[in-house]
């Protein structure tokens, strides 16, 4: 973002940079003072031209500052603006001087938040008239959220360090850290495809299926979708009646209670279940699905955005970027709205979850639609270590048992399980992927 030069007001602009002589600038100020006064005492000439000369080099680098102060273009280049939790962001600041002489040193600071580090620095020995000159830092943000950078400060000086002011322009940039999606295998998911009138579990194609109802050519029509038998019976041109086409739905449900979370910082359990929510939520969407994504928030609000098309990757990235902890009702009022749509397929990111909590989410299945509980144990994000050994292992269920694995979960899982619900319970240190392939077998 580019900043043009401001030309208004010096006059007055340099009658307040006088506060920013130097020690060195006041100094000559004093001594040529003092000489000026000595010199029309003993009415001696060299000695007040040398008062004057004294005098003259400070308000002469007050003047000079003051005018470059103005004549400064600067602009900042983040790359890329939006970036996933733990990767670099690149950042380069362009400066250019519209002024007909160099400046002196220039000290150029960006202002960051604290979460992303100290306040870079740098120094410019001197700004050529008209050329460019950039600078450039690197950030690495280990926790997500939406953080301002900027505005930049700039420090000038006179090539005799005289006077020094202090510059701060108005542009600033918001640098997105999105939680760390990751990609996540195919698998075969119940009850996951919908009509636009009612649910069906069955396996459909994205494009729609052929109705073998026909009816009569009108002009237009493709040919390919001329029904030769019909036509061969009736004597005219009979083309196949296309059902509307049956779309997948899905809804990804985020607990985002403070009290069913463990942990702080990037090492939170909320922050897993928030990359959990957005690894699935784009999964689907890649898969075809409609994706409805709900997530309680503080004060009964409630986050909820449906994909409408390709920007739909960057909404939900944005959108899990801001989201915070929420109240103690975030779950009920989350479910209440999956509860008045048709949700299809329901996967839930849950923290610690009590029974009545689970007895609520038992009854969001309707007939036809399938669930999917990731079901965290929140308590072993706060112990030292991680309760298996092997990150992204989970014990085998036995005779592959579905309440088996939901068993591990806790009766809540147990009652999940019992209503409909694939439970896949996790602990810290788990890793998605491989918890779900442990949805369902693998698609053919």
């Amino acid at each position: 973002m580019v900043r043009e030069p401001d030309h208004q007001s010096h006059g007055k602009h340099d009658r307040g940079a006088l506060s920013g002589l130097t020690l060195r600038g006041r100094s000559f100020a004093a001594a040529g003072l003092a000489a000026g006064s000595a010199a029309l005492l003993l009415g001696q000439r060299d000695l007040l031209r040398v008062a004057v000369l004294l005098v003259a080099l400070p308000l002469a680098g007050v003047w000079a500052v003051n005018r470059m102060r103005y004549r400064i273009v600067t602009s900042r280049t983040v790359s890329p603006l939006r970036v996933p939790a733990g990767q670099d962001v690149a950042v380069t600041l362009d400066l250019r001087s519209l002024s007909r002489l160099p400046t002196g040193v220039v000290l150029v600071e960006d202002q960051v938040p604290p979460a992303l580090g100290a306040r870079p620095r740098f120094v410019v020995n001197r700004l050529s008239p008209q050329e460019p000159c950039q600078v450039h830092y690197r950030l690495r943000p280990l926790l997500r959220g939406h953080y301002p950078l900027g505005p930049l400060s700039i420090r000038l000086a006179d090539p005799f360090g005289m006077c020094e002011l202090n510059r701060t322009a108005v542009d600033h940039d918001v640098l997105v850290v999105a939680p760390a999606a990751v990609d996540l295998p195919t698998v075969a998911l119940p009850g996951s495809w919908g009509g636009y009138g009612q649910s069906r579990s069955r396996a459909a194609a994205a494009a729609g299926e052929d109705d073998v109802a026909t009816r009569e050519y009108h002009r237009g029509d493709e040919l390919r979708r001329v029904h030769w038998r019909a036509t061969a019976k009736v004597g005219s041109l009979m083309v196949r009646r296309e059902e509307q086409p049956w779309q997948a739905r899905a809804t990804v449900l985020l607990d985002t209670r403070t009290r069913a979370h463990r942990g702080e910082g990037a090492q939170a359990s909320l922050e897993w279940a928030v990359a959990a929510a957005a690894s699935i939520a784009l999964h689907l969407f890649r898969r075809g699905f409609t994706v409805r994504l709900v997530a309680g928030q503080r004060h009964g609000a409630v986050l909820d955005r449906v994909s409408t098309g390709p920007d739909f990757v960057g909404t939900v990235l944005d959108t899990l970027a801001g989201v915070g902890p929420g109240d103690d009702h975030a779950l009920t009022a989350a479910a209440e709205k999956v509860r008045g749509s048709s949700p299809g397929l329901v996967v839930a990111v849950l923290g610690i979850l009590a029974l009545p909590d689970a007895e609520e989410l038992s009854r969001l299945l309707g007939a036809g639609t399938g669930g999917v509980g990731v079901l965290l144990d929140a308590a072993s994000w706060s112990r030292p270590s991680p309760v298996h050994p092997v990150p992204g292992q989970l014990p085998a269920a036995p005779n592959g048992s579905g309440l088996a694995a939901a068993g591990r979960a806790g009766a809540s899982g147990v009652l999940l399980a019992q209503h409909g619900w694939r439970v896949l319970p996790v602990v810290a240190g788990d890793d998605l992927p491989s918890l779900w392939s442990e949805v369902a077998g693998s698609a053919p």
